[in-house]
C-alpha cells in the first residue's frame, strides 16, 4: 500500500467505523487516492504550463523542429540559451510526454505529432498562445478571489495584458484555417455577397485578425472592427497597416451596442458575444444595424445543450475561461445577460430571438467551435 494509501486508511478508521453520516458518507476503498492522482495530474499540469510557455517563448520547440533531434547542448547553441537550464526542461518536457529521448545519444525529439501543435505556428492546432491566457489568468486571480465575494465584474480591458495577444494568437491560429475556408461558405449566401461587395461589422474584433483576414480574401468589400478595448483597436490598425488591407478595413472604438456606419450586409461576433453584457440588447443592436437580407454569424465555444453534457478537457478548459475572463466582465454590466462561454445553442438561440434575430442554425462546428447563422 502506497504512504498515501496508509494515512487514509488510518483515517477512516480514526472516525470511529461506521457511526453516523460521516461514515454513511465514507469513500469506497482506493476513491481518495484515485482523487488524489487526478489532482496531481492537474498539478503537474499546471507547472508544466509553465514549462510550455518557456519552451515557446524562447523557440526551443522551434529549434527541436528545425534541427532535432539535439543534445541540451546543441538546443542550448540553437536557442541561445544556458546549457543547463536546457537539459533541465528537456528532461522535464520528456517526463512530460512532449519530447522522446534516445540515451544512446543523448538526443532529444518532438514526440510524434507534436509538431503542428507545439512548434507550426499557421496549424489550426496551434495550442502554444494559450498559455499566455493562462499566465493572464494566474496573474489576476487575486482580484478574481475578491470579485467572487464583492459580486464585482472585471471588464475584458483590466486584465493582465497578456491576456489580449494570447486570445489574438490563439483564435488566430483556428480563424486562419477555417474563417475564409469553411465557416463564411457555411453561410446562405454570404460569400456571393461579399465577392461582389458587402459592407461587414466584426464586432469586438479584438487585434482585428478575423477583419484582416476577411479583407484580404474579399478586395471587394469593406469591413469595419469594433472593439471597446483601446490597445487592442490599436494593434488591430498596425495588422491592416502590415497587410495592405486599409483601404477595405478600418477600426473603430465602440462597443455592441452603439458601433455606427450605414447597414451592415453581415455582421460578426466571433467569440464575442458571449461576453456581452447584455447580449440580448447587442442582438437587438445588430438586427437594427442589419441591411435587407443581411445576417449575423456569431462564432462560439463547441457546447452541448445543457450544462452536464459539457465533460472532458475542452470543456473544463472553457469554464475555467469563462469563469476567469467572460462572465467577470459580463457582469460589469447592470442587469445583463451572463452567458457564459459554455452557454450551448440554445441559450444563444433564446437571447437572439429575445433581440429579434429568430432565423437561427448552426451552421458549422469544429473541434472547438460552432458558427452560427442567425437573421
Amino acid at each position: 500500500m502506497s504512504a498515501l494509501g496508509l494515512q487514509v486508511e488510518t483515517e477512516t478508521r480514526s472516525n470511529g467505523g461506521g457511526a453516523g453520516p460521516e461514515a454513511a458518507r465514507a469513500p469506497e476503498a482506493g476513491a481518495t487516492e484515485r482523487f488524489a492522482q487526478r489532482v496531481l495530474g492537474d498539478l503537474s499540469a499546471a507547472m508544466t504550463g509553465v514549462m510550455v510557455r518557456l519552451g515557446h517563448e524562447l523557440g526551443l520547440y522551434r529549434a527541436l523542429a528545425e534541427g532535432g533531434p539535439l543534445t541540451s547542448g546543441e538546443l542550448a547553441r540553437h536557442a541561445s540559451v544556458l546549457e543547463r537550464y536546457a537539459r533541465e526542461w528537456l528532461h522535464q518536457q520528456r517526463a512530460a510526454g512532449y519530447l522522446e529521448y534516445d540515451p544512446a545519444s543523448a538526443k532529444f525529439r518532438l514526440a510524434d505529432g507534436a509538431v503542428a501543435v507545439v512548434a507550426a505556428e499557421d496549424s489550426p492546432v496551434f495550442l502554444l498562445p494559450a498559455f499566455e491566457i493562462v499566465a493572464s489568468m494566474w496573474a489576476d486571480e487575486p482580484r478574481l478571489e475578491r470579485a467572487f465575494t464583492s459580486g464585482e465584474g472585471i471588464g475584458w480591458g483590466e486584465h493582465d495584458p497578456r491576456l489580449f495577444g494570447g486570445c489574438a494568437r490563439f483564435f488566430g491560429a483556428a480563424y486562419g484555417a477555417s474563417l475564409v475556408q469553411d465557416w463564411l461558405p457555411a453561410l446562405d449566401g454570404v460569400t456571393s455577397k461579399l465577392a461582389r461587395g458587402a459592407t461587414v461589422a466584426d464586432v469586438g474584433c479584438g487585434y482585428g485578425i478575423s477583419t484582416v483576414l476577411m479583407a484580404r480574401a474579399f478586395p471587394a468589400s469593406r469591413f469595419v472592427g469594433f472593439d471597446s478595448h483601446a490597445a487592442s483597436i490599436d494593434a488591430a490598425r498596425q495588422r491592416a497597416k502590415q497587410a495592405h488591407v486599409c483601404d477595405r478595413a478600418r477600426f473603430e472604438l465602440a462597443t455592441a451596442t452603439d458601433y455606427g456606419g450605414e447597414r451592415y450586409d453581415l455582421i460578426c461576433f466571433m467569440d464575442s458575444f458571449h461576453d456581452l453584457g447584455d447580449a440580448i440588447a447587442a442582438a437587438r443592436y445588430a438586427a437594427g444595424r442589419l441591411a435587407e437580407g443581411g445576417s449575423v454569424m456569431l462564432v462560439e465555444p463547441l457546447a452541448a445543450g445543457r450544462p452536464e453534457e459539457n465533460r472532458g478537457p475542452l470543456s473544463a478548459m472553457n469554464y475555467a475561461a469563462s469563469t476567469a475572463l467572460c462572465t467577470p466582465n459580463a457582469l460589469c454590466h447592470r442587469h445583463g445577460v451572463a452567458l457564459g462561454a459554455q452557454a450551448g445553442p440554445e441559450a444563444l438561440r433564446q437571447a437572439l430571438a429575445e433581440g429579434g434575430l429568430r432565423h437561427f442554425r448552426v451552421a458549422a462546428t469544429t473541434p472547438f467551435h460552432m458558427v452560427i447563422e442567425a437573421r
